[in-house]
């Protein structure tokens, strides 16, 4: 399979590192790459799973400032339907 086909160099070489070291968990959020890391049955999460799991874990209070901060200053693309997903994940909003 050639990773870097479909994928920028970056992530390419993300998912191959992984492949080599056999890694737990994989960080992508491009929709690609997660595609190409559960094709080669790599564990995988995102920026938002890092968040909510910092959060379970009492490193972070609140998720949505940092949602807003990637939103708004990184230029992170979020759908407004995951971001109200996220924060109902993180009990910062009713079910």
């Amino acid at each position: 399979m050639t990773l870097r086909h479909d994928l920028d160099k970056g992530e390419a070489e993300t998912l191959a590192l992984a492949i080599e070291l056999a890694a737990d968990l994989v960080l992508l959020d491009e929709k690609e790459a997660r595609h190409q890391a559960q094709r080669l049955q790599l564990k995988i999460t995102g920026v938002i799973g890092i968040l909510l799991e910092a959060k379970k874990r009492g490193y972070l209070t609140q998720v949505k400032p940092h949602l807003e901060a990637l939103r708004q200053r990184a230029g992170f693309y979020l759908h407004d339907s995951l971001y109200q997903q996220t924060l109902r994940l993180a009990g910062e909003l009713p079910a």
